[in-house]
Parts: C-alpha cells; structure tokens; sequence
C-alpha cells in the first residue's frame, strides 16, 4: 500500500488544528478530513472521525495496524514539513 498523493491544506489561527489533509492510497482510494493537530506532546495526525452518542469521536477509516499508522503519519508530516518549513504557528 502506498501514499500516490497527500495534497496539505493549511489552517490558519484555529490551533490547535494546523492543517486538513486528503490522500490517494494505491491510485485507487480516497481519503479525506484526515487533520494535522498540535497537540502537548508535539504534532500529530488524526484520522477523520465523527462524533459517537455518548459525545467521544470514533474513526471513520484509520490503519488497523501500528506499522501502517506510522508509515501514514511518517509520509503525511513529511509533506507537512516541506509545504510549511515545518514551521507550526
């Protein structure tokens, strides 16, 4: 499985969101509303979710594994890093 595109969309004064992400897996699958969030412990990727009944998110599409979340959020702040300078606000 591989990231064909990542296309960055910058969000400015909405910390701590920095960024909606879209991303094209294998040239075939789309996938939307992923977010690059400044968070305590540094910037992170969190996939698009939705709010549940009890008001807690759940992931609508997410890797199943670590090795694959890794790689995703590897190649998607790498992509981050060299539109904005790697800069967060």
């Amino acid at each position: 499985m591989e990231l064909t595109d990542i296309k960055i969309y910058p969000v400015r004064n909405a910390e701590p969101l920095l960024a909606f992400v879209r991303v094209i897996i294998d040239d075939c699958f789309l996938v939307r509303d992923i977010k690059i969030i400044k968070g305590r412990s540094g910037i992170f990727v969190a996939m698009p979710s939705r709010r549940d009944p009890d008001g807690g998110f759940r992931d609508i599409a997410h890797p199943i594994n670590r090795e694959t979340r890794q790689a995703f959020e590897e190649k998607i702040l790498a992509a981050w890093r060299e539109q904005t300078g790697g800069d967060a606000p």
